[in-house]
C-alpha cells in the first residue's frame, strides 16, 4: 500500500462558535469550521429547528458561508418578536458521521 492514499474521515469541529451579542440592523456572525474527508456538509439549528439559508431561499437575510460560518446580513427585530433570537448550533456531516458543535446563543441588545 502507497501512503499517498489518504483515508476518508468522520466530521469534526474544529470551530466552535460563540455566544454574540447584536445590535438589531447590525450584521452578525456566527462562526462554525468543521473538517472531514470527504468535506462536511455544515447545517445549522436554531432551538432545534433547522436554520433555512439563501441556499433555500433567496430572499433570506442568512448566508452559510464557505467554510461552514453562518452570516446574518442585518438581525432582524420587530415588534413581534426577535426572529433571530436563539440557541444555534452547526453540525457537520459525511457519510462517516456527523459532529455538532457547542451551543451559541444569539441576543440582540436591548433597545
Amino acid at each position: 500500500g502507497s501512503n499517498s492514499q489518504l483515508e476518508d474521515t468522520a466530521p469534526r469541529i474544529v470551530e466552535h462558535p460563540t455566544d454574540v451579542l447584536v445590535s438589531k440592523g447590525e450584521p452578525a456572525t456566527l462562526s462554525c469550521k468543521a473538517e472531514g474527508r470527504p468535506p462536511p456538509v455544515v447545517e445549522w439549528y436554531k432551538d432545534g429547528e433547522r436554520v433555512e439559508t439563501d441556499r433555500e431561499d433567496p430572499r433570506s437575510h442568512r448566508t452559510l458561508l464557505p467554510g461552514g460560518s453562518l452570516f446574518f446580513l442585518r438581525i432582524l427585530h420587530g415588534r413581534r418578536g426577535k426572529p433571530d433570537e436563539g440557541v444555534y448550533v452547526c453540525v457537520a456531516r459525511n457519510y462517516l458521521g456527523e459532529a455538532t458543535s457547542r451551543n451559541a446563543s444569539l441576543q440582540v441588545a436591548g433597545e
